[in-house]
C-alpha cells in the first residue's frame, strides 16, 4: 500500500504588526481547516481560535473551511475578526465630509 501523494501548500496569519506564513508539504485531498490546524499558528498567536474563525484561499473566503480541499500551491489565510464594519465606516466618512462641505458654504 502505497502512501498518499504529498502537495506543497502554504497557511498565513497576520496581525496589524506580526505576520507569519507556514509552508506545509499535507496529504493530497487535505482541506482548508486540516492545513491550518497543522500548521501551529495558534501556538505563536494565542488569540487565534482556529474553530471561530474565517478562512480562505488566496483572499477568497471559503464557506466551509472543513471540507474545501486543497490543491497543489494554493495559500490558506486565516482571517482576524472585523474591528469595524466597513460600510459603516464609509458611511461616517461620507457624513463628516458632507457636514465640512455644507460648514464651508
Amino acid at each position: 500500500m502505497s502512501s498518499p501523494a504529498m502537495i506543497a501548500v502554504e497557511v498565513s496569519y497576520a496581525l496589524p504588526d506580526k505576520q507569519q506564513i507556514v509552508a506545509l508539504e499535507v496529504a493530497e485531498g487535505c482541506t482548508v481547516f486540516a492545513a491550518a490546524q497543522q500548521a501551529g499558528l495558534e501556538r505563536q498567536f494565542a488569540e487565534l481560535d482556529l474553530a471561530t474563525s474565517k478562512m480562505g484561499i488566496f483572499g477568497k473566503v471559503v464557506a466551509k473551511p472543513k471540507e474545501q480541499v486543497l490543491k497543489a500551491g494554493d495559500r490558506v489565510e486565516i482571517y482576524r475578526p472585523l474591528i469595524a464594519d466597513p460600510k459603516e465606516v464609509r458611511k461616517e466618512r461620507a457624513a463628516k465630509i458632507k457636514a465640512a462641505k455644507t460648514a464651508t458654504s
